[in-house]
């Protein structure tokens, strides 16, 4: 009983240790990112005809800080990623620690690929069409809070959704999922993309479409990459069975 509780003990101030680095991280990579907020916020207004507003104070700074935060979150994905797997490593097996290793590097440029197709596609597309509805009849003034709230929602999600691949990936290495298991689930996974799409868009039919498609697309090829993987974990468990638990496959 003392040696379970003494182990319990050991994971948990592991755990503590983990954390404070992945906060640590976060910390820096905002600080650096607040540095260079100006710069930042006039890369992202370049193309405005318009000047933001801002109602007051807070304003100014809820977009310092967003702006921040958006940077420290991309920049410290790696660092999470990394710290997660050395947290988990003594339960995973000579060759899981491999494979899963090599998913952190990718982790975060799906999450900028995904950053970067909300910014340069979703975002003007629905923005566009959005001004084009209120045609002559009104001036369009935007608040710098809600352009920058805006620009979130139409980016931050993508960049979410768009580890979907990798995620898969991991756990099929792992053995916890495989591709035929996401396939018996499409319909469920389908519907709740879609729902997720309408949520994160404004209430139009065009937006809805413009988002709504790549996301089934991403989950496509979540379950092609799943095959791939799935295959190989196959053929190195008939060349190495000692390697893996055959009640898995059984």
């Amino acid at each position: 009983m003392e040696d379970k509780e003494l182990n319990l003990t050991d994971h948990l101030e592991e755990l503590r240790r983990r954390l404070i680095v992945t906060a640590l991280a976060f910390i820096a990579f905002f600080t650096v990112g607040f540095i260079y907020v100006e710069d930042i916020y006039h890369w992202f207004v370049k193309d405005l005809d318009v000047k933001l507003i801002a109602l007051g104070p807070s304003d100014i700074i809820w977009v310092y800080f967003m702006l921040a935060s958006v940077i420290a979150i991309a920049a410290t994905i790696p660092i999470i990623a990394l710290q997660i797997w050395l947290f988990v490593r003594p339960a995973l097996r000579s060759n899981e620690r491999k494979v899963t290793l090599s998913y952190i590097p990718a982790l975060f440029i799906l999450f900028v690929l995904g950053l970067s197709f909300g910014y340069f596609v979703i975002f003007p597309t629905v923005m566009n069409f959005l001004m084009g509805l209120s045609g002559e009849m009104m001036v369009a003034n935007f608040t710098a809070e809600k352009y920058f709230r805006f620009i979130l929602n139409m980016t931050l999600p993508f960049a979410i959704l768009f580890e979907l691949p990798v995620v898969v990936m991991f756990l099929t290495s792992i053995g916890i999922i495989n591709p035929y298991f996401l396939q018996q689930i499409r319909k469920y996974a389908y519907f709740l993309l879609v729902v997720i799409s309408v949520i994160i868009t404004p209430p139009d039919f065009v937006s809805d479409f413009l988002v709504t498609i790549p996301l089934l697309l991403l989950y496509e090829i979540s379950i092609t990459l799943s095959k791939f993987v799935y295959r190989r974990r196959l053929k190195k468990l008939a060349e190495n069975p000692e390697e893996y638990d055959l009640e898995e496959y059984q």
